[in-house]
């Protein structure tokens, strides 16, 4: 599985909200995209996209740290015999309002899309400075 390295994923053109905002928990269990929104908030750069997976899958399924520690590499294994979608695809950017970048070793961070980093990567990427690739996340609705 690949993954970006310095790339700056754009909310998508048809993000419904005009700043970032915390993912909303609907019922007791987290759900996914919150449990990325908080692990990249209070971790920047942290984790590469597999690390990510693999945490928000731990997180998600509520797997005990017990069983983590026993069967890890097991669990890590199983998980990426089928393919995963990158963050373009993540509720962050398309519907939260949450540029995703990557940096050069493809650790990841995100930014609200009216803050000045933000902005900062966008025009970075616009003048190519230090080879900075722009993408967008994918858009919710077609057309």
């Amino acid at each position: 599985m690949g993954s970006y390295v310095n790339t700056f994923v754009q909310v998508a053109t048809d993000c419904p909200v005009h700043m970032g905002i915390v993912p909303l928990e609907k019922k007791e269990s987290k759900t996914a995209h919150r449990i990325q929104y908080e692990l990249l908030s209070q971790h920047p750069y942290a984790f590469t996209q597999q690390e990510l997976i693999y945490k928000v899958y731990l997180l998600h399924k509520q797997i005990p740290k017990n069983e983590i520690a026993a069967r890890g590499d097991e669990i890590w294994q199983e998980l990426f015999e089928r393919n995963h979608p990158c963050l373009r695809a993540s509720m962050l950017p398309k519907k939260y309002g949450w540029g995703v970048h990557y940096d050069k070793e493809g650790k990841i961070a995100i930014y609200a899309m009216e803050s000045e980093e933000y902005q900062q990567f966008m025009d970075a990427g616009k003048s190519k400075e230090e080879g900075l690739q722009l993408v967008y996340a994918m858009r919710s609705t077609r057309g």
